[in-house]
């Protein structure tokens, strides 16, 4: 019986996208070989660039293309020039909510081997999960503008949030801190949000008795994003809205080492659509072309494929290699204090494996 070929739809988007995917599809061929996976890449041009040509992200059968696919591996999108708006709501959200990728993956630890700006806190302090929903919340299209051009003009965007939207993302942080450390935080805004957030309050202590084994706590989002530099060791698992989750996923990475090196997964668990795997950071046009972009943020999110693809075996045998470049050796991207080039950081870190 011959063995499944694994489909993967490949979008470098923009700026250092086209140098960091180039390095995780060196890091993918190479954990394939060894671990006997059949992978095959199928690139588009989807992206800032294609919008300014032509005036679309993506062509409208876009999602219709992607569905046929196990998964799809993204770099970055922005461009100077294209609103950021654009961006998101042209190819990222149609995306996360056309596939249902409801959660948010984004794992942040402090390596062996980097420095954490926070003084006197090393790897045992910095290693959390943020889940974040990803689907609705306050990312809605509900809304509008009145009275356009004149004085009374006003904006107006309705938030949504949804009994089972939170019960969905909330089971799935605990199920995620069951294979941890068994806690769970909950980012909320309840005592200024009146009546979104003490719903998302209620359903996190619901479905907190169903996890009697997991501890639990919250925080307004005010104080929490101040725990996180002062107290980075509290956090296992964190649940949290929308934006909330957005925020914090990228505060996280810098009390850790940065960005540069922060995977991300947007998931549908359930495997009825494909999943979406891209890095934390964003197109860096200021430094796209140089050939000094850290790689590893898309290197490990190629690994975080592998796992929801069914290869835990890969996807540890990948970030063992990360580890092991970063402990062992002195190769750093500028980014995290170094000379290296991208190329050179893809390549040495493949060779780990």
């Amino acid at each position: 019986m011959s063995k499944k070929t694994h489909t993967i739809a490949v979008i470098e988007g923009d700026g250092i996208g086209h140098e960091v995917v180039p390095e995780g599809i060196r890091v993918l061929e190479k954990a394939a070989r060894k671990f006997g996976i059949s992978l095959k890449f199928k690139s588009f041009d989807w992206s800032c660039e294609r919008y300014a040509k032509i005036g679309s992200m993506m062509p409208e059968d876009g999602l219709d293309t992607l569905r046929k696919f196990d998964a799809i591996y993204l770099g970055a999108v922005g461009y100077p020039g294209v609103s950021d708006h654009v961006s998101l709501w042209g190819l990222l959200v149609p995306i996360r909510r056309g596939f249902m990728q409801y959660v948010n993956f984004r794992p942040v630890r402090l390596l062996k081997g980097l420095e954490s700006p926070l003084k006197g806190r090393g790897p045992k302090d910095i290693d959390m999960l943020i889940i974040r929903e990803n689907v609705e919340g306050e990312y809605s299209e509900i809304g509008g503008r009145l009275y356009g051009g004149t004085p009374d003009e006003a904006a107006f965007q309705q938030a949504v949030f949804t009994r089972k939207g939170c019960d969905r993302v909330m089971k799935y942080a605990f199920e995620q801190a069951a294979k941890r450390r068994k806690h769970v935080t909950s980012a909320t805004k309840s005592n200024g949000i009146s009546i979104s957030m003490p719903y998302w309050d209620e359903r996190f202590a619901a479905m907190g008795k169903q996890y009697p084994k997991i501890k639990t706590a919250q925080y307004h989002i005010d104080i929490l994003t101040s725990h996180f530099v002062r107290h980075p060791d509290w956090f296992d698992v964190v649940v949290a809205s929308n934006l909330f989750g957005d925020i914090l996923s990228d505060l996280a990475p810098g009390v850790a080492a940065g960005v540069g090196i922060t995977a991300g997964a947007n998931l549908n668990p359930e495997k009825e659509y494909p999943s979406m795997f891209e890095p934390v950071h964003g197109s860096a046009p200021d430094i796209a072309g140089k050939g000094i972009a850290n790689p590893i943020g898309q290197i490990w999110s190629g690994a975080l494929m592998l796992d929801h693809l069914g290869y835990p075996k890969a996807h540890d045998a990948i970030v063992k290699a990360i580890e092991t470049v970063i402990a062992e050796t002195k190769l750093r991207t500028p980014d995290i204090g170094g000379k290296t080039k991208t190329s050179e950081m893809g390549k040495a870190i493949a060779d780990a494996i």
